[in-house]
């Protein structure tokens, strides 16, 4: 082939090439530009929305009400109001400085469930010591953390138990204020004061917003106060489950479900 016959022929080729650089660099420069980008409301709605997503929280939901439940019917406490509070929020646009990950997922949803009971103070010790009981018995599960994680000592019994029953002190020290709570794993059950001088460290639970399915705000049953359990049972206990993530979707595609 004589070089005045090749000339056409390279160049053909050369733009053939150049258009292909310049697709390639235009789906690579596309791809880098939606992963620097925040989510929009409508994309947070639609991937809340979505079945995978619905079915992980109603999984989710179900398990924590599970526990809520499990101290309504198996220790002296009366369940007298359950605060659900579902949030799905988008990610950021990417974080070049102060980066807390918030710039790495399309999408992350938690649920989170607080629960109020109500029971007489004139027998925390007893409430007490019966909900350390059931507690006792859950040891024996395979993942005790699923019900109620608080139990008695080695010995069966309780120092917490003694202070109220008027056995034994503070069990925290002799100057310390007035044991209030219990922690452990993924609970907090705290209670009214009855030897302090503020009486009611529970306070009423508010309700932030409401815009399903981004965000839930549920109250059962609706109206229903802290105050309204306080007048009626005399003191109230609140637990507190830690948020769960069911739902996350990464900039990179990569989806993660509550198991």
């Amino acid at each position: 082939m004589t070089l005045k016959r090749a000339l056409p022929a390279l160049t053909t080729v050369r733009e053939t090439v150049t258009r292909a650089l310049g697709l390639l660099l235009a789906f690579a420069l596309s791809a880098c530009a939606a992963e620097d980008q925040a989510t929009s409301p409508q994309e947070v709605r639609k991937l809340a929305g979505s079945p995978q997503a619905q079915q992980s929280r109603q999984k989710t939901e179900d398990q924590l009400r599970a526990t809520v439940n499990a101290y309504a019917k198996d220790t002296p406490l009366a369940l007298g109001l359950v605060a659900v509070d579902d949030i799905c929020a988008g990610g950021k646009a990417r974080e070049l400085v102060f980066q807390d990950g918030d710039d790495g997922y399309k999408i992350r949803c938690h649920l989170q469930i607080t629960a109020f009971y109500g029971a007489d103070p004139h027998r925390i010790a007893d409430v007490l010591d019966g909900i350390l009981a059931v507690g006792d018995r859950a040891q024996s599960k395979p993942n005790p953390l699923d019900t109620i994680p608080f139990h008695h000592g080695a010995d069966g019994r309780s120092p917490l138990v003694d202070y109220y029953r008027g056995t034994g002190p503070n069990p925290n020290s002799p100057s310390a204020l007035e044991p209030a709570y219990l922690y452990a794993g993924q609970q907090r059950l705290s209670w009214d004061t009855l030897r302090s001088s503020q009486k009611t460290l529970v306070s009423d639970d508010v309700c932030l917003g409401e815009n399903p399915p981004a965000v839930r705000c549920v109250r059962e049953p609706a109206g229903r106060t802290v105050q309204d359990i306080r007048k009626q049972y005399g003191m109230v206990f609140k637990l507190e489950l830690s948020p769960v993530d069911y739902y996350i979707v990464s900039k990179k595609g990569k989806t993660i479900v509550a198991r």
